[in-house]
């Protein structure tokens, strides 16, 4: 167990957890929401520090980043664990683990053999994904420092829910971001995600304003955040930060406890892309849907299109220095 780096104490032996803004108090004895940050006698601990439930090469397009490094591998890795019960959660076999079965599982992986491993398949970052990378913050915090030393850069796939003490600690090794904003009501994240809607806005706020690389994640759910109204907020939302955030908006499968909803259309996922460029966002692009048209990157200025892009493969990138090849407008992103 590694002791936890964000808590307090009080004087009945309770601890108050500062990681993520559940903000859980915690009795001896007993586990936060995410199940997997226990305390032991008034000590706070990480029950996945080093327990690498697994561990993938991916294109970095997969995360989805798409202004992040493109074309480049990332070393994506994962414990147990989440600080959500979203009903359509993709990955529930390992994400919920935890909060059905007392055992934490996972095979000892150090940080130090994290980055090795990301160095051994030439990955340009390490992705800290497939569950909720706040719960396992202390590995990924001290992988991201020994990353960063390399070389290497760090992104985070992650619901937002993290504190903004967790958000200034992280904030100099974490290069990069993908936010799912989840809906824009109050009712969708109690309901669908047992969380708030306030605290993840805060949050992508405050990584655009460290200076973190940030996109922008929306699964698109028939009848329970489809409606253009709603997707106009969020895209009203991201363009009160910035127009250059991009926004990914992906169709949804059931899955999971959420059987009952079909699948969403191609056409919604062009609609909702068409509300974000008409809010002012200047890149949107649609997710699980290879071959359409709103997965490439193309000039704000000129039209010109930059990056072609099937599924998760890159076809095209003639992105120059960060720059449009044909007019010279600065695209904005991470770039290689």
């Amino acid at each position: 167990m590694k002791e936890a780096y964000l808590y307090e104490k009080d004087s009945k032996g309770k601890v108050r957890c500062l990681l993520c803004n559940h903000r859980c108090l915690i009795a001896d004895g007993k586990r936060g929401i995410c199940c997997v940050r226990e305390n032991n006698k008034g000590i706070l601990y990480s029950l996945v520090y080093e327990k690498l439930i697994s561990a993938n090469v991916d294109p970095i397009e997969k995360k989805p980043f798409f202004h992040f490094l493109p074309g480049s591998k990332a070393f994506s890795i994962a414990t147990v664990g989440c600080n959500f019960r979203c009903l359509h959660c993709q990955n529930h076999e390992i994400s919920q683990l935890p909060s059905n079965k007392e055992s934490i599982t996972g095979e000892e992986a150090s940080c130090e053999e994290i980055v090795a491993m990301a160095q051994k398949y030439n990955c340009a970052s390490i992705s800290y994904t497939y569950t909720e990378p706040t719960v396992f913050f202390e590995y990924a915090y001290d992988t991201a420092k020994i990353a960063h030393a390399k070389g290497l850069k760090n992104n985070f796939v992650t619901n937002g829910y993290m504190t903004a003490e967790a958000l200034d600690m992280i904030a100099p090794y974490l290069d990069g971001a993908n936010v799912d904003l989840k809906a824009f009501s109050e009712e969708f994240y109690k309901m669908t995600c047992g969380a708030k809607l306030k605290p993840v806005q805060e949050s992508i706020a405050k990584m655009y304003d460290l200076g973190i690389w940030v996109e922008v994640t929306t699964l698109i759910i028939p009848t329970l955040n489809d409606a253009e109204e709603e997707l106009r907020k969020i895209a009203h939302f991201i363009r009160s930060l910035s127009p250059e955030i991009p926004w990914h908006v992906s169709a949804f499968y059931p899955t999971y406890k959420m059987l009952d909803k079909p699948r969403t259309s191609v056409e919604t996922i062009k609609r909702a892309r068409e509300i974000g460029l008409e809010e002012g966002l200047r890149y949107v692009y649609t997710g699980n849907i290879p071959g359409e048209e709103g997965e490439n990157t193309a000039c704000p200025n000129c039209n010109k299109v930059l990056i072609k892009r099937w599924g998760y493969q890159i076809a095209e990138n003639s992105v120059t220095e960060g720059t449009c090849s044909q007019c010279g407008t600065p695209i904005a992103g991470k770039w290689m």
